[in-house]
């Protein structure tokens, strides 16, 4: 076996040697313009690949962030519609002001599940987004009170202003316990507001 492989070796070592030298000093230009063409077209076609898979996935996140949209539709706070209510709408009516005491409630009792997963940044973000419109709210909602019961109305205001803040030092330090007492307090608070307004 080896017989037959040495001389086709021999056969390709000569044909390497005699091989004439290259008579040209510069390369080709040809083959350089025929590679940057190949380049400005390769790009283009990756271009065109990211340009289409970038819209695609936009209209895929559009159909599935839809739902979350008519949630969000549904309930009307964040930080857009906190902007917009402090300076856009600052007088709402009455009937507006309790429905956002109620909005309030309901998202200080559905906060329950991220003070259990400790999530502090979200919670402080939270009750400083409320506290910044609340004590304007429950003024405008102080019309809807009668006239006998508006004292009373501005005790239970005053008692859950105090536990909101209580509430936001106590998310800022973190002291679970303490958090958690403050929590409940505030949403006894709320609830005994909410009595008045019901």
């Amino acid at each position: 076996m080896t017989t037959i492989l040495n001389p086709t070796i021999t056969l390709l070592q000569t044909k390497i040697k005699k091989s004439p030298p290259y008579t040209h000093q510069h390369p080709h230009k040809t083959s350089a313009i025929r590679s940057s063409l190949f380049d400005e077209v390769e790009n283009l076609t990756n271009r065109r690949k990211i340009l289409v898979t970038t819209l695609l996935g936009g209209l895929g996140l559009n159909v599935a962030c839809s739902p979350l949209k008519a949630q969000a539709e549904e309930f009307k706070w964040g930080t857009r519609s906190f902007i917009w209510e402090r300076f856009f709408e600052p007088g709402l009516s009455p009937e507006d002001a309790v429905s956002r005491i109620k909005n309030t409630a309901e998202g200080l009792h559905s906060l329950r599940h991220m003070l259990e997963t400790m999530s502090w940044r979200y919670v402080i973000f939270y009750i400083r987004l409320k506290q910044a419109y609340l004590k304007q709210d429950m003024k405008s909602a102080m019309i809807m009170v009668p006239e006998g019961r508006r004292d009373d109305y501005s005790n239970a205001a005053n008692e859950l202003v105090d536990n909101m803040a209580e509430f936001d030092y106590y998310v800022r330090t973190p002291k679970v316990y303490e958090s958690y007492v403050s929590y409940e307090k505030t949403l006894k608070s709320i609830d005994n507001l909410l009595g008045f307004l019901a």
